[in-house]
């Protein structure tokens, strides 16, 4: 049995990687208002902001891969093996983004060269989140795996504060005009060096107990994985209103607050920043409840409120000009939202065995992010193009209640943990 000590050190490794991770997957949506026009040059601001999140949605059709791909690769070759290669998988996307010349001097090749970068790093991510759910898990004391696991996405949203933190930065010293022509190129590089050093803390990583000692053959195997059809279709279920409700309220929220609410870029910049970082401290303490009351009481959270105040919540942000108002807004959806982003990595990995967990967590999740969490932004953008944004609001509405009915159907994880077997 590993120390307490140990643990935390491991975690703090594996999270460390998933927060770099995530940065560099966060900075474009964060800096896509500036670096729109150097690649999709238009006079509608919409249009740029429609391309520019077509290209974010690429990004995540790359996620089924990436979790099959590396899912694989942790389940045969170890999890330490897996985040270490992802980790530099996204930084050399950063890196490529970060040196593209504009559109201005090498015209189609520019928006080539993003799309591939983003193709990568939806790559990189989607091996990212099922073998770090899976290492955080397994790593876990078994009376506190709802705790360490949460981590994952205090990392993920302390991913998205740092590049939200180097947004506000670069506002404070630079002009808006600076920042479109050159200024946004700052947190890509930023992105590639800061993986670099993961990459190095990555490998003095230990391995999981339970990776180490299973002795099973078809360790990462999908013929495996379909002996377990109830644990694949109820993640996908689980993840269908989260993924949605979590892009809506952390990525398009900002646009939305500029582009439909009217706020100044920099108000809305500090609101997120804000709302983000409470949200970040609330996941340890949401995880460690549900390894007192169990799972699916923080999943039926998120499930009932979402479903009845996700419309009364965007509908009074659409018509608010007060940006203390759109921070309590955003706050009360994010305080919804952390039902399901504090135990999610947990509740999947105690649902698969040891020899495919890695798989099992990341390829169901990275195939529901991909067609419903990457086109977010892209559907919320259009049907405000097509003036109906109040129907986006009734989209996320029923994708939650379709999960709220599965969270109704499972039994509580906690109490059948396939991390005991």
């Amino acid at each position: 049995m590993r120390s307490e000590k140990k643990i935390i050190s491991n975690v703090l490794k594996g999270s460390l990687g998933n927060l770099i991770e995530w940065f560099d997957w966060y900075v474009y949506a964060s800096f896509s208002v500036y670096f729109a026009p150097s690649f999709f040059p238009a006079h509608d601001k919409t249009a740029e902001l429609l391309s520019t999140a077509a290209v974010f949605a690429i990004g995540f059709l790359m996620r089924p891969l990436g979790s099959l791909i590396l899912g694989k690769y942790a389940d045969q070759h170890g999890r330490r093996a897996a985040l270490t290669l992802s980790v530099l998988i996204m930084a050399a996307g950063s890196l490529v983004i970060a040196l593209t010349p504009s559109y201005a001097k090498i015209g189609i090749v520019a928006p080539t060269i993003l799309v591939l970068a983003r193709l990568f790093q939806g790559l990189s991510l989607g091996g990212e989140y099922g073998t770090s759910a899976t290492y955080l898990s397994e790593m876990a004391s078994a009376g506190h795996r709802g705790f360490y696991a949460s981590f994952q996405y205090v990392t993920l949203i302390s991913g998205q504060l740092i590049a939200l933190g180097v947004q506000i930065i670069l506002q404070m010293t630079m002009t808006e005009t600076t920042l479109t022509a050159w200024g946004w190129r700052i947190p890509f590089v930023i992105g590639a060096l800061g993986a670099l050093v993961v990459l190095i803390l990555r490998l003095s990583m230990e391995e999981s107990d339970q990776f180490s000692t299973q002795n099973k053959k078809a360790k990462g195997s999908l013929r495996e994985l379909l002996h377990y059809p109830k644990a694949v279709l109820t993640v996908i279920g689980l993840t269908l209103g989260g993924t949605i409700a979590f892009y809506t309220y952390t990525t398009y929220l900002q646009k939305f607050m500029i582009n439909s609410v009217g706020l100044p870029k920099q108000e809305v910049t500090w609101i997120n920043f804000a709302a983000l970082f409470i949200f970040m401290l609330l996941q340890p303490f949401a995880g460690a409840l549900s390894d007192k009351i169990g799972r699916k009481p923080l999943l039926f959270w998120f499930g009932i409120l979402g479903t009845v105040l996700t419309i009364p919540i965007l509908t009074l942000l659409s018509h608010t000009k007060s940006g203390w108002v759109a921070f309590l807004l955003m706050m009360a959806g994010l305080i919804i939202v952390t039902g399901y982003t504090s135990i999610n990595a947990v509740v999947k990995a105690e649902m698969f065995p040891t020899e495919i967990r890695a798989l099992g967590v990341g390829l169901p999740y990275g195939l529901t992010v991909a067609i419903f969490g990457g086109t977010v932004e892209y559907l919320a953008l259009y049907l405000k193009k097509i003036q109906h944004e109040n129907w986006f609001f009734v989209y996320v509405t029923i994708v939650i209640a379709i999960s709220l009915i599965v969270y109704w159907r499972m039994t509580d994880t906690k109490h059948t943990s396939k991390l005991d077997e």
